[in-house]
């Protein structure tokens, strides 16, 4: 189900879809032209769960934009709308899928489901000069590492250390904002703004090139 289509500050696209529908319900959401693409895809997909998010990106593609799109994957997975007039990006976690879109500028978007799993990964995305509240570790950890996400899908760069090549400065987590950002992968080492959202069950993060 679509809960959430807004345009943001810098002209994107968002949404978000809860994903609480069967593969069969999905199924039937599917305009007719469309539907025999999905059914060779989920005949194709063992894992049930893999199936409903491929399945939730196209359809909630569909509702925001109004119009059918074509979503294809490049060799290193990140993906592509075959007609090439917007720059997309998506996202899933246990229960949402999410999708930024933008006519002109690279984007990323990550959303990820509240859990103290973080904790036993912190030190592998974290380096020690970024600063972690202590008195909500659990999501502001997440938060650094949705927004790394973030700016791995929109800088599309192979060999990125999210450690290493990817800085957050020093925020204290509310239930939104802005986090600033820097890298250090490229010769330019552009700056940027990423946007996030605190959720009771889950953190959304996104930026825009």
């Amino acid at each position: 189900m679509l809960i959430r289509k807004e345009h943001t500050d810098k002209g994107g696209l968002l949404g978000i879809w809860k994903m609480d529908e069967s593969r069969e319900e999905l199924l039937h959401l599917f305009p007719d032209n469309l539907r025999p693409q999905a059914l060779e895809y989920v005949a194709g997909v063992r894992s049930e769960r893999r199936s409903i998010e491929w399945l939730s990106t196209r359809i909630m593609l569909l509702k925001i934009l109004g119009e059918e799109q074509i979503i294809h994957n490049r060799e290193d997975g990140s993906p592509f709308l075959a007609e090439g007039s917007k720059f997309i990006s998506i996202s899933h976690t246990r229960a949402y899928a999410a999708i930024l879109l933008h006519e002109q500028f690279p984007v990323g978007i990550d959303i990820e489901t509240l859990s103290e799993r973080i904790i036993k990964i912190a030190g592998k995305f974290i380096s020690d000069e970024e600063y972690i509240d202590p008195s909500q570790k659990t999501t502001h950890q997440l938060l650094h590492w949705s927004a790394k996400e973030s700016l791995f899908k929109l800088m599309n760069k192979q060999g990125i250390d999210f450690r290493k090549h990817l800085h957050i400065q020093p925020f204290t987590p509310v239930t939104d904002g802005i986090i600033k950002a820097t890298e250090t992968k490229t010769v330019g080492a552009q700056s940027f703004d990423v946007h996030y959202e605190v959720h009771p069950d889950y953190v959304l993060t996104w930026a825009i090139g």
